[in-house]
């Protein structure tokens, strides 16, 4: 069969790494590349050329690109507050689209991408690359199964130390630093929840109903410009709005309760916070341990990779990655993995395995959790973007990155 046309609008450190992984991709062509920096278009045709031979069509205006390319799908890393405008332009112009993750800058956005896709038929994919993380898929895998039993809290989040890069990325064209700026909320839902909606069939019989958001004062970027940036340089006499620790709790119709926590200005170590817990037993991210009632010694933990191996709980997609003759392909191999789901799911079998609707209601959790922050923590409704389909969802397919 002909290859897959795709184009990536948005070239810095993440979108570069998009064309070159896509270029090694037997079944993919890059044929368009698109960034406002002349020299990051420059360098990822560049990239594109020396991986497949062929240099693709450069372009400074996604407008442009939409409206000359014949194209299959369109990758889009741009900033944050420009992902679903593009999403929605690609859209209309008949191209599917991945888009990265980082929270939406308003409601509105999230209900017109909603509202595009009804009207269009092609659909958004956030390119939310944790749902296929190893321990994730796992952790799906033993749900499905019944390990947990009876799910009843999870707990997810980012918490990783930004300062620097947040700190320094207008000089970097990185374009963080605004968001800590201006704003206060959960900015970056995405990599923590994405993967817990899965678990938690929301959207598939079950929904996310309201949300509360809480933030700390904030302290730690300043403190860390203060010891790290020059006299000069304009962080030192601008107020920073964004909380260092904001907690945001939600309920689902199902009675299930997800802490989210973003904390991203103070030191630590990476982690995405995880906690599952059901009436069998529960898993714990931070120290990688599990512990299932009747299976574990007694009120102790037990090694979360034994205990899969022990018990054949690896899922089948990352056993059949780990025999692929590739080299690692970002992130441990999940980012390789939310590429082929977006397109051998989503544009050869039109079955994106994280659909519009979702990708819109992740997209929702940060202007939802602003409005609660800016209103002294008041629950705040979460839309249903699908229009009650969740109570009755269609039959699940089973497609290879289905994620059911």
């Amino acid at each position: 069969m002909s290859k897959i046309k795709l184009a990536v609008i948005g070239l810095g450190g993440r979108g570069t790494f998009h064309a070159n992984v896509l270029s090694e991709m037997a079944d993919v062509e890059i044929t368009a590349v698109c960034d406002v920096y002349e020299d990051r278009v420059a360098n990822a045709a560049d990239g594109v050329e020396k991986i497949t031979g062929n240099r693709p069509n450069t372009y400074s205006d996604y407008k442009k690109l939409l409206k000359s390319e014949e194209l299959d799908g369109v990758i889009i890393a741009t900033w944050w507050q420009t992902h679903i405008p593009i999403a929605i332009a690609a859209m209309k112009s008949g191209i599917p689209a991945g888009i990265e993750v980082g929270g939406a800058s308003s409601l509105e956005d999230c209900v017109s991408l909603a509202r595009t896709y009804e009207e269009t038929g092609k659909f958004c994919m956030i390119l939310q690359n944790c749902n296929y993380g190893r321990e994730e898929m796992a952790l799906l895998n033993m749900a499905k199964k019944g390990v947990f039993g009876e799910i009843v809290h999870v707990q997810c989040g980012y918490e990783h130390d930004l300062r620097a890069s947040v700190a320094r990325s207008e000089e970097t064209r990185y374009h963080r630093l605004p968001h800590y700026i201006y704003r206060n909320g959960e900015l970056y839902p995405n990599h923590g929840l994405g993967p817990m909606m899965k678990l938690l069939n929301i959207n598939r019989g079950n929904r996310m109903v309201s949300l509360v958001s809480v933030s700390s004062k904030a302290v730690g970027l300043k403190e860390w410009a203060k010891n790290n940036l020059p006299p000069e340089h304009y962080l030192h006499n601008t107020p920073v709005n964004q909380g260092d620790i904001v907690n945001t709790i939600i309920k689902c119709a199902g009675g299930e309760t997800i802490l989210l926590t973003h904390d991203t200005t103070l030191p630590r170590p990476y982690s995405r916070g995880g906690r599952v817990q059901g009436t069998k037993g529960l898993w714990y991210e931070d120290n990688k341990s599990i512990y299932i009632e009747g299976e574990s010694p007694e009120h102790t933990w037990e090694d979360f990779y034994e205990y899969i191996k022990k018990n054949g709980y690896e899922h089948p997609l990352w056993k059949e990655y780990f025999e692929l003759d590739i080299k690692e392909q970002g992130h441990g191999g999940m980012d390789y993995l939310v590429l082929r789901a977006f397109i051998e799911d989503g544009i050869l079998k039109s079955i994106p395995p994280i659909d519009t609707y979702e990708s819109a209601l992740l997209s929702a959790i940060t202007p939802l959790s602003e409005k609660s922050v800016a209103l002294g923590s008041q629950p705040m409704d979460i839309p249903d973007f699908a229009h009650g389909k969740w109570l009755i969802p269609e039959p699940a397919v089973n497609t290879k990155y289905g994620l059911n």
